[in-house]
């Protein structure tokens, strides 16, 4: 360290180097280095630090980097305690205090820590150029002292309550150690040793041989430190059984520091320690009982959650049963008509009368549409359904839609429209996007019997981390759709239950219970939410919740342009493809009716031959779920690896939306969902082959 202090570049510091300095100020310093005390001192106007080496455990952490630093820096966490010592010592004033408490920070953590210290001023000739500290760090003898102090005081209350059962004397110059006959008997000793000296070899040997090394290593620790001693351990007594004692003592040091006296007492802990071992069993006793509790409630636990299985298992049967039940109550209603009417077409056929055959074919007609419409809600409510999402601007599309509803709602109901100025466009199927917002309406006016008022709002939300989880979605820009009532409301337990398919709370025939399960499964499709909120007697709140769509320019309506049925100009080549006889039969003969050449094909595997070979295919329609290996979708991508420009128009019963991409269709690609009218499979072929 000495090398350390002489190669300190002083040039650095306010000092300057040291050939610059005063006679004091290299007096101070020799002064420094020379001492075996621990030094300091500061110099000149800025206070510049310095230390000795013996200082240096004082610091702590702040070695080396405290050399040459102002005194505030240095001691800046006690400068406020120290300040105005410093400053009566800058004054020319010696100052002297005794085990003065500072809490310090030195070893990266703060302690409290005791000094002696003396500041003592520093003059160059006439004038205070600094102050010098000569310190001594008190807290282990402090802490020794308050040792020794607890210690008398336990001996103390030892005395008072009759707990202390012998004492000692040990002359450590001469060996001599002497006891009282308390302390013998104790031991199991001859009390009359106790007067003439017992050597401590003896006493060791009545300890038990478990503690003795212990209790060695605790003699010599004491012996070698001085100070107070207390140990526990266990003596053989008369009787031949062990006890629990603590002896209490102190070891005295002589003026030249070596051992002289080694007093103390002995205290009965037998009963106190019977008392912690009991203690110990109880809790030991206390942490099985824990256990075992822990044990049964997992095994409890585990038997209920099994039961919660076999109750939702249950439940879902039991939701299982309401929708097949309720989809074969209906079902059987359309196909009863469907039936019926093709029954009677033909009795009036086959009797040459023709005057009914048209109103039977319009209720098969449209019981068949009845039914498609309830395939379509109920592949919404399982988003399954096959949707063409489009950059929708939902305002516009209330716009459109406002003069409809107000004509469904009737007189009775006022309807509100409330767009929101620069509403987020949304992607979403704007068809079924209307068909949701009419349903609402519907079901509002419903909730109105005697009249009342309709809201709809649109506006942009932003949902936040707590609003994402509270509507289970993520989190990110919404657009919100919302229909309020003034109706009579809805129950809590009726609330849970709306989205249920087949559930209702109209009267027997009057409703599916199709319409909010099949709002809620486009929602969810269309990567947004549907939630409610309804109170009895005060109305009832629905809104949709759809991603924001983000898009450059507005959004142009497409109106769509009635055609009527075309035939083909061309003799255009169609190979249609579908493992379905009775459907490929309808589309190949509406087909050639108007004048296309018709190819067929059951599977996917002779539809890809037909498609790899060099016959002319002007465009393909085919089924999506296809037998033969792969689905329509491959089909159709395999054959476009030849055919590039191959024009595809697959016919879809809903179910197959993820084997089409999920809606990511190719170019010149389209997609017409089953049932459909003959009239829109001409106008759907005629489209594309016109591209």
């Amino acid at each position: 360290m000495t090398t350390y202090f002489e190669s300190f570049d002083w040039g650095r510091t306010p000092l300057g180097s040291r050939e610059t300095w005063s006679p004091a100020l290299r007096t101070t310093y020799d002064l420094l280095m020379s001492s075996g005390f621990g030094m300091c001192a500061i110099w000149g106007p800025e206070r510049t630090f310095l230390y000795n080496q013996a200082y240096m455990p004082f610091l702590g952490a702040r070695h080396p980097e405290a050399l040459g630093q102002p005194i505030d820096r240095v001691w800046h966490d006690v400068w406020s305690d120290i300040a105005p010592l410093v400053a009566r010592a800058m004054a020319g004033e010696t100052v002297h205090l005794e085990n003065l408490h500072l809490v310090m920070t030195r070893n990266g953590y703060r302690e409290d820590t005791y000094w002696t210290f003396s500041y003592s001023p520093l003059r160059d000739g006439d004038v205070v150029m600094g102050m010098l500290d000569v310190a001594y760090e008190t807290t282990a003898l402090l802490a020794a002292q308050q040792r020794d102090r607890v210690n008398a005081e336990r001996v103390q209350l030892a005395l008072s309550a009759g707990a202390i059962i012998g004492t000692w004397f040990w002359d450590l110059p001469t060996d001599r150690f002497t006891v009282d006959a308390a302390f013998a008997r104790s031991f199991g000793l001859d009390p009359a040793l106790g007067h003439s000296g017992i050597p401590l070899e003896q006493i060791i040997a009545t300890v038990h041989p478990d503690d003795r090394d212990g209790l060695v290593a605790a003699i010599d620790e004491v012996i070698a430190r001085g100070g107070a001693y207390a140990h526990q351990y266990r003596v053989r007594r008369e009787d031949g059984n062990y006890y629990w004692i603590e002896a209490n003592g102190r070891v005295d040091h002589a003026g030249d520091g070596t051992p002289s006296r080694f007093p103390g007492v002995l205290i009965d802990v037998d009963e106190r320690r019977a008392v912690e071992a009991e203690r110990d069993r109880a809790i030991a006793m206390l942490r099985a009982l824990n256990d075992e509790l822990e044990r049964r409630v997992s095994e409890r636990t585990s038997e209920l959650l099994e039961a919660e299985e076999a109750l939702r298992q249950s439940q879902k049967m039991e939701a299982v049963g309401q929708l097949t039940g309720g989809l074969a109550h209906d079902f059987n209603n359309l196909l009863a008509g469907i039936s019926g009417s093709l029954e009677l077409m033909a009795k009036r056929l086959a009797q040459g009368r023709n005057d009914d055959v048209e109103r039977y074919m319009a209720a098969a007609q449209g019981a068949t549409r009845r039914a498609a419409a309830l395939t379509h809600r109920l592949l919404a409510f399982s988003r399954r359904q096959t949707l063409d999402p489009k950059p929708t601007n939902v305002n516009r599309l209330i716009a459109g839609l406002e003069e409809l509803i107000r004509r469904t709602v009737g007189p009775s109901v006022e309807l509100e429209v409330v767009g929101a100025p620069g509403l987020w466009p949304a992607l979403v199927d704007p068809s079924q996007l209307e068909n949701a917002l009419l349903n609402l309406c519907i079901n509002a006016r419903d909730a109105m019997p005697a009249g009342g008022r309709i809201t709809i709002e649109a506006a942009n939300k932003w949902m936040d981390p707590e609003g994402a989880r509270t509507h289970d979605l993520p989190e990110g820009q919404y657009l919100s759709l919302c229909v309020t009532d003034t109706g009579t409301g809805i129950a809590p337990e009726i609330r849970e239950k709306v989205f249920e398919p087949f559930f209702t709370t109209k009267p027997m025939g009057e409703g599916t219970g199709l319409g909010l399960s099949m709002i809620y499964g486009f929602a969810r499709q269309s990567g947004g939410q549907v939630r409610i909120s309804s109170e009895v007697g005060e109305g009832t709140t629905i809104c949709l919740y759809l991603p924001r769509h983000h898009i450059d320019g507005d959004i142009e309506d497409l109106p769509a342009q009635e055609r009527a049925l075309s035939r083909s100009e061309q003799g255009e080549t169609v190979l249609v493809v579908d493992d379905e006889p009775t459907v490929r039969m309808l589309v190949t003969d509406v087909l050639r009716e108007l004048g296309y050449t018709v190819i067929e094909a059951i599977d996917s595997v002779s539809g890809l031959e037909i498609l790899e070979s060099g016959v002319r295919i002007d465009l393909l329609v085919s089924d999506v779920g296809l037998p033969g290996g792969m689905n329509g979708r491959q089909m159709a991508d395999a054959a476009r690896q030849g055919r590039p420009e191959l024009k595809v128009l697959f016919i879809t019963g809903y179910a197959e939306n993820t084997a089409l991409g999920n809606g990511r269709l190719g170019p010149d690609m389209a997609v017409l969902t089953k049932p459909f009218t003959v009239e829109l499979l001409a106008e759907r072929v005629r489209e594309m082959l016109a591209r």
